[in-house]
């Protein structure tokens, strides 16, 4: 997460909070975290978020208060999870690296501000009205890895040039990202002329059952598509890469600590 941006907009969200809402908060304003993941897989994230926070001056439990919620990469308990932020009457919703949360959150409240931060383009997921003007009461950054899928498989074969065939991990718990990744993973992978073995784990245990299959069919690589959960299951997927010695490229850096 790109902390300082991502904690510069809420920051600037809070700062737009109209009066007559704040009064009707504690005396200590409270900030919503709405994320896709476990807090057991946030933990390096989570504290880039206290950090930020800090560097602009709020201190969980000393002048801002923090309501979490984590949906355990169940993307559709996001709603209620949103619903529920709202009815705690927080001052900002902070949405961190998914746009099922954001689409939630944004469904829960037309007045409360939202953060939020993506891997696609916020306009074609429907998130803002525009980049220059956002609009309504959401705004956030984009990381570009969708945008990057094109080059990161064709660096991979570049990479892994015996790679006939590619396996490619898509969450189908997003369901309208799953079909944009799909189709553009399709073109790309025709543009350099690999096949691609395309599984859709959306759970631990069916993450364990993908790899069987691409080992099965003899996958050369793994493509892992830009997705949360992905992202919080670093160290299982890497550990099973590097256990069938299957050379993978991942959305996002992907550290083990």
């Amino acid at each position: 997460m790109k902390r300082r941006a991502f904690i510069t907009l809420l920051g600037g969200a809070a700062a737009s909070w109209p009066l007559t809402a704040r009064a009707q908060q504690s005396a200590m304003p409270v900030v919503g975290f709405l994320a896709a993941v476990s807090l057991e897989t946030s933990v390096l994230y989570l504290a880039a978020f206290r950090k930020g926070l800090g560097e602009t001056g709020f201190i969980e439990g000393q002048n801002v208060a923090i309501e979490y919620r984590w949906a355990e990469g169940q993307y559709d308990r996001m709603p209620e999870l949103a619903a529920d932020l709202v009815r705690r009457k927080v001052a900002v919703i902070a949405v961190p690296g998914s746009a099922p949360g954001t689409r939630a959150a944004k469904a829960a409240t037309s007045t409360i501000p939202i953060v939020f931060s993506v891997g696609e383009d916020p306009v074609k997921a429907g998130l803002v009205a525009s980049i220059s003007r956002p609009e309504g009461n959401a705004t956030g950054i984009n990381f570009f890895t969708g945008e990057l899928v094109a080059k990161r498989l064709a660096l991979l074969r570049e990479l892994v040039p015996t790679a006939a065939r590619v396996a490619v991990f898509i969450n189908p718990s997003d369901s309208p990202r799953a079909e944009v990744l799909r189709s553009d993973v399709q073109v790309a992978a025709r543009d350099i002329g690999v096949q691609l073995q395309v599984l859709s784990p959306s759970t631990i245990r069916e993450i364990d059952a993908a790899f069987a299959a691409l080992v099965r069919e003899q996958a050369g690589a793994l493509f892992v598509g830009p997705d949360a959960f992905y992202n919080s299951r670093r160290v299982q997927l890497a550990t099973m890469a590097a256990h069938h010695s299957i050379p993978t490229a991942f959305a996002v850096s992907m550290p083990v600590g």
